[in-house]
């Protein structure tokens, strides 16, 4: 088993950012995927899933009409499952792929079964994970934030800027990662 930190913090608060900060910064190869917001207007209309290896598709929208909803988003379990998901098999898969991004845990990412079962497959393997997690109780978020090995730091407006760094030296003592 590897190990595995878990970013968690309120929406906003800038998780995506820190983990393409650290990514970018760590020297190593990392596969799995982001997500990004979708602006119109000025207002969040909905949120892309984006690959590590330039892949994207559509997480959820207020356009999409969908059984799986999160607030005003239908979820687009296909993309999810089609981009996001397989993201993260090929980055277990690979043996040059030192780490695996997965941003986020939550809502939207729940309703999939195989999105599930690829987060414990990751966390099962021998990769770094780095990844956002939901910071509402949920029994299966829970259950990932308590097992052994995980480490979870909470991002908060006071500390995010100095979170990149933190999370570098935690991979340089923990995987060997190249200290920044």
């Amino acid at each position: 088993m590897g190990r595995a930190l878990l970013l968690t913090g309120r929406p906003g608060v800038g998780k995506t950012t820190i983990l393409r900060t650290v990514v970018a910064r760590c020297g190593i190869r990392a596969g799995g995927f982001y997500t990004e917001e979708i602006r119109e207007g000025g207002r969040r209309t909905g949120f892309l899933l984006v690959t590590l290896d330039g892949e994207s598709g559509m997480l959820a929208s207020v356009n999409i009409a969908s059984r799986h909803r999160v607030g005003k988003y239908g979820v687009h379990l296909h993309d999810l499952e089609q981009v996001g998901v397989k993201s993260i098999w090929r980055a277990v898969e690979q043996p040059d792929v030192a780490a695996v991004v997965i941003d986020e845990i939550g809502k939207m990412e729940l309703f999939s079964t195989a999105f599930c079962q690829a987060v414990l497959v990751a966390l099962d393997s021998p990769k770094t994970v780095l990844a956002s997690v939901m910071a509402r109780s949920h029994p299966w978020v829970d259950a990932i934030k308590a097992r052994h090995g995980i480490k979870l730091i909470e991002a908060t407006q006071a500390n995010r800027q100095d979170l990149p760094e933190q999370i570098l030296r935690w991979m340089h003592q923990t995987q060997g990662v190249m200290a920044p």
